[in-house]
């Protein structure tokens, strides 16, 4: 195979999160925690802790706000050479403001990332040998669903990797604040015949794409519709705000194989943003540094996914040796230290 710079890189909006401290509510509190995240910035960030080189292509503010998301980028290994900046006046990153819950008020969310400058991203942003340098692309239905603009630069960015060889990877990630399920369909289902690796919930599937049957049944069929090669989909359960469980389905299309694993019980959340991207990069790691491992996409997906809820913040931070620790406690029926020492 043809060695490539990259073994994953990612389009998406690089946010700002703004939480207030100790399960402070927004209405009330004097003070935020400062962040960074965005869903495709947390799978790369993932996939590089993991061990695997990863960048990740956005447009971001040329200003102060700009260099503390850079920082960060570079803090989780993740190149920033294919981030473009907006010199405008009115250059801005997006802003989230995340209110954690406890039983029984539910975590919120206020989103403020409406003209940002990843709004005017274009290939023409950059270089050409941009689309020949990773083994693997991949996007969500969050980038797409951000502006005509940001539509148009995926689905052709999708489409110029792919015409290079890479493998394309694309996770449904449905927001119903940022457009309507009919939407969404109408604009994912241009991209479907040119993605290879599909992550796509149960009910994402049945209110997005009205699938009918089972959760086996609806990833099955998306392989039958497109040439799709493997389908994920995560299984959370929510007990409270506080305690989830969590687990998830491969399906290998190429020898019609479902792929399980039992479930990661009473997970004690800490912080439950980007624990679905954290399943993504994951199973991506597991796919790319194994000769596409479905066995061990699952393994280090669910892993991936059930410790970031015990972390604060968008972005894991587990490396290699901690996940792995994750996994074989995890298949440990037999006695399991309380600390590691």
């Amino acid at each position: 195979m043809e060695m490539k710079e990259f073994d994953l890189l990612a389009l998406g909006e690089i946010l700002l999160r703004l939480s207030p401290p100790n399960n402070e509510r927004i209405v009330r509190g004097d003070t935020f925690e400062k962040q960074v995240g965005g869903a495709e910035l947390n799978v790369v960030s993932g996939v590089s802790l993991l061990g695997l080189r990863t960048g990740i292509i956005s447009k971001i503010p040329a200003n102060n706000i700009g260099i503390f998301a850079k920082n960060k980028v570079r803090f989780g290994g993740v190149s920033d050479d294919y981030l473009a900046y907006d010199s405008e006046k009115d250059a801005r990153l997006g802003i989230y403001y995340y209110e954690n819950g406890a039983f029984p008020r539910k975590p919120g969310v206020v989103y403020d990332r409406m003209h940002t400058s990843v709004n005017k991203i274009s290939v023409e942003d950059f270089p050409e040998s941009l689309f020949s340098s990773t083994k693997c692309f991949h996007t969500s239905g969050i980038t797409l669903a951000l502006s005509e603009q940001c539509r148009k630069t995926g689905i052709e960015m999708i489409k110029r990797f792919k015409e290079q060889g890479a493998i394309i990877s694309f996770d449904v990630n449905f927001r119903l604040n940022l457009w309507s399920g009919d939407e969404a369909r109408a604009c994912i289902e241009q991209i479907l015949p040119y993605v290879d690796i599909f992550f796509c919930s149960e009910d994402t599937a049945r209110l997005t794409f009205d699938k009918e049957g089972d959760v086996k049944d609806i990833m099955k069929s998306f392989t039958q519709d497109y040439p799709i090669s493997i389908v994920a989909s995560t299984q959370r359960t929510v007990h409270s705000p506080k305690v989830h469980s969590f687990t998830s389905v491969i399906y290998e299309k190429e020898t019609d194989t479902f792929y399980e694993e039992p479930s990661y019980k009473n997970i004690e959340v800490v912080d439950r943003i980007g624990s679905g991207d954290a399943y993504v990069s994951g199973a991506l790691y597991g796919l790319l540094s194994e000769n596409g491992s479905c066995g061990k996409a699952i393994r280090y997906g669910n892993a991936s996914s059930a410790v970031k809820n015990t972390i604060p913040g968008d972005m894991p931070s587990l490396n290699l040796n901690e996940i792995n620790a994750i996994i074989c406690d995890h298949n440990n029926t037999g006695y399991q230290s309380e600390m590691n020492r």
